[in-house]
């Protein structure tokens, strides 16, 4: 009798990029107005998340109205409260800086605000909408933690003593504001979530 001998498996090596596609591939050209050091792209940044959080004044209130869950209810307002605070922050950073408050367009979050749009619009209101619109909200806290955690490392080498304690101020309600959110899931709403 024969034994099979296991097939030798056939190891396929990718050949490096050359130089010339390389060359091609990595360098995208800056604009006219990029920036060129680590202040210009703080402030550029600031910018961005100042948009962000004028937009997110705008959404939440539509969120509350979409959801149904009390304590979720209760979350959503309360972080509406503390966005109005986070505007206020980042006004208080531009004027440290010498700088007029200025926003610029977020696209990440014009995103997951649409996102967060599309959930409420593709769900049934009730358990399952709620959970929709909490992992919509999430998103969204996920974005602004990793966005205040960048700006304050940047206020830290820049020295702007006043820019780093409302950052570090805001990322730490934005950490809470996504531990309560999952506390609101997991206790009941998911459950509720599934149809018996």
């Amino acid at each position: 009798m024969k034994t099979k001998t296991p097939a030798k498996k056939a190891t396929v090596k990718k050949a490096a990029p050359s130089k010339t596609q390389t060359k091609t591939q990595a360098k995208t050209p800056a604009k006219k107005n990029a920036a060129k050091e680590l202040k210009d792209l703080f402030e550029d940044s600031l910018k961005d998340i100042y948009w962000a959080e004028k937009a997110l004044v705008k959404a939440l209130p539509k969120m509350y109205k979409n959801a149904t869950d009390k304590k979720l209810q209760s979350a959503i307002e309360l972080h509406l409260a503390e966005t109005h605070v986070h505007v206020k922050r980042l006004e208080e950073c531009f004027a440290s800086l010498g700088k007029k408050a200025q926003a610029k367009k977020c696209d990440a979050m014009q995103g997951l605000l649409d996102e967060g749009k599309g959930i409420m619009e593709e769900t049934e209101p009730g358990a399952v909408r709620d959970a929709g619109i909490i992992a919509a909200a999430q998103k969204v806290e996920h974005y602004e933690i990793a966005t205040y955690g960048t700006l304050a490392a940047y206020a830290k080498v820049l020295k702007e003593e006043t820019c780093l304690k409302n950052l570090l101020a805001t990322l730490n309600e934005e950490k809470i504001c996504d531990r309560l959110l999952s506390k609101v899931a997991d206790i009941t709403l998911n459950s509720k979530a599934i149809k018996k």
